[in-house]
């Protein structure tokens, strides 16, 4: 919208371009005016009240554009669904003076609030390893205080109408990402399940030198840094809730709004970084860091299923059928005796039978199939636990920035070692994951960007009305003038389009919702 400032600097040139513009006539209309008089015997006296009328006229005319405008734009500015320029204009204007700065509501001041409840959550849950006591009473006192801070605070929130208007990105976002959820559980079920458990058990794992440099200052190092090291200070789920906390504190003014605009970001970018990681271990199929894994947690067949059989097995140790294989390009090798496949029936569903590969222990439900998955018994590259946590700390590096965004990159890194010290991932699965995610955060940025384009509109036009005014008042035309009024007094009307009612229930549906799921995820969840 346009603010006081804007229009008092739009009347201030309007009347001073009119007053200049009467000026110039004023000079050239006497010496037009004599010519004509000598030709023809007129006195200039009769066009002088002429002149001075049509210059009060103007004058007048202006003033009234100026106070009709400020009440608008006054209205607007009460409204608490619609930021004000202000601060970008005197941000300007103070560059201009060598004055200071003074930030929009927009992009609010840094405050260190943010950052101390974050490291205050991921201390209280380290206590679990040092003191589950202490632990068991600090981290329920932590999260009521930080929720009903949350809801206390909501009431004053001033950015609603922007989260009303993202909530539909932001439920395209969640469909999106549990769908790509759903399609890397079955990719991790069939990359598992395809070459049955002989082969995991029998496949060593890829050496990794990595581990070797983490072994080797293993060694080297201090006992206390090796501790420090092997401390299991930060997991996946503090990832997820460091970023619930960052998208709820655009109702404390500490990021920018919308919260729910961040939040589609960063499921978009979950789902093509989990479409993209599906893709690519469901490609080149990797013995897993752990040979035991799959043996304990997948009841899956032991023998391969019938496309490895026919187009992996015969050539998987014989370097004189693979380069057989080369030379004709197409599968010659007899298949062996293997037991067959069992399959149940699963009606619609019966496609995913060569992709699950069920057994008779493991029930009839292809839905049980999907819930055991969890992170698979391959090497699934890239990490997901990795691009979860680079996207919280891209997150907090564009929304937040500070000392705390260091610090968390820093937990990040300390989270990738652990990865590859406790042998869940190689080292090239980490290093992968920490550049896709990066990248990926900064090809979505069309989705909430840290510019806000809605004030680049604003000044546009802000820009535009002073032009026409200027052109209106030189043109003399009132009709052009009245026109303007209208347009700025329907711009004002289209900010508070959204009824306060709905707005209201909207802000109570998310608050409720947001805290119950959060609530929820540390109840039902041993580590949230």
């Amino acid at each position: 919208m346009i603010t006081d400032r804007g229009v008092s600097t739009v009347g201030k040139r309007a009347r001073a371009a009119v007053a200049n513009s009467v000026h110039e006539n004023s000079r050239i209309l006497p010496s037009s005016v004599i010519k004509i008089s000598t030709a023809l015997k007129f006195r200039l006296t009769p066009f002088r009240p002429f002149c001075r009328a049509f210059l009060s006229l103007g004058s007048f005319a202006f003033l009234l554009i100026h106070l009709a405008i400020n009440r608008t734009l006054s209205l607007s500015v009460s409204s608490p669904s619609v930021p004000s320029l202000r601060p970008s204009r005197e941000a300007s204007g103070g560059e201009a003076r060598g004055g200071r700065q003074h930030p929009s509501p927009a992009m609010p001041r840094a405050n260190a609030g943010l950052g101390l409840a974050a490291i205050s959550y991921v201390a209280v849950d380290y206590l679990r390893y040092v003191s589950p006591s202490w632990h068991g009473r600090l981290q329920p006192a932590l999260w009521a205080v930080l929720a009903l801070a949350a809801a206390c605070r909501a009431p004053f929130y001033r950015h609603w109408p922007l989260e009303l208007r993202s909530a539909i990105p932001f439920l395209v976002s969640l469909v999106f990402m549990l769908s790509a959820l759903l399609c890397e559980a079955l990719s991790v079920r069939f990359v598992t399940a395809v070459l049955g458990l002989d082969w995991h058990t029998s496949s060593p794992p890829l050496p990794d030198s990595g581990q070797w440099l983490l072994l080797f200052l293993n060694e080297k190092l201090p006992q206390v840094v090796v501790d420090i090291l092997r401390a299991h200070i930060i997991g996946l789920h503090h990832f997820l809730m460091l970023f619930v906390m960052l998208a709820f504190s655009v109702v404390f003014n500490s990021v920018k709004a919308p919260g729910l605009g961040l939040a589609a970001r960063y499921m978009f970018t979950m789902a093509i970084g989990r479409l993209l990681r599906a893709v690519t271990f469901v490609s080149t199929i990797l013995p897993s860091v752990r040979p035991w894994c799959a043996e304990v947690r997948f009841p899956v067949p032991y023998h391969p299923h019938p496309w490895v059989q026919k187009y992996y097995m015969p050539y998987a140790s014989d370097s004189d059928a693979i380069r057989k294989l080369i030379q004709i390009d197409m599968p010659y090798a007899t298949i062996g005796e293997y037991p067959g496949e069992y399959r149940p029936n699963w009606g619609r569903m019966n496609f995913l039978i060569d992709i699950l590969r069920p057994t008779v222990s493991e029930g009839s439900s292809w839905y049980q199939l999907l819930k055991k998955a969890g992170g698979g018994c391959n090497d699934l590259l890239y990490s997901g636990h990795m691009l979860v946590a680079v996207l919280t700390a891209m997150a907090w590096t564009e929304a937040y920035g500070g000392w705390t965004s260091a610090l968390i990159w820093i937990l990040v890194l300390h989270s990738a070692q652990r990865e590859i010290r406790e042998r869940h991932h190689y080292t090239v699965d980490c290093i992968v994951a920490i550049y896709v995610g990066i990248l990926l955060w900064r090809m979505t940025g069309f989705i909430w960007s840290a510019k806000d384009a809605t004030k680049t509109k604003r000044l546009a036009k802000l820009d535009e009305v002073q032009s026409r005014l200027i052109h209106a008042a030189k043109d003399s035309d009132i009709d052009e003038i009245r026109d303007l009024l209208k347009e700025v007094e329907r711009a004002g009307q289209e900010r508070r389009g959204s009824s306060q009612w709905a707005i209201w229930l909207f802000a109570g549906t998310t608050i409720t919702v947001s805290l119950i799921m959060v609530l929820l995820a540390f109840t039902l969840t041993s580590d949230g």
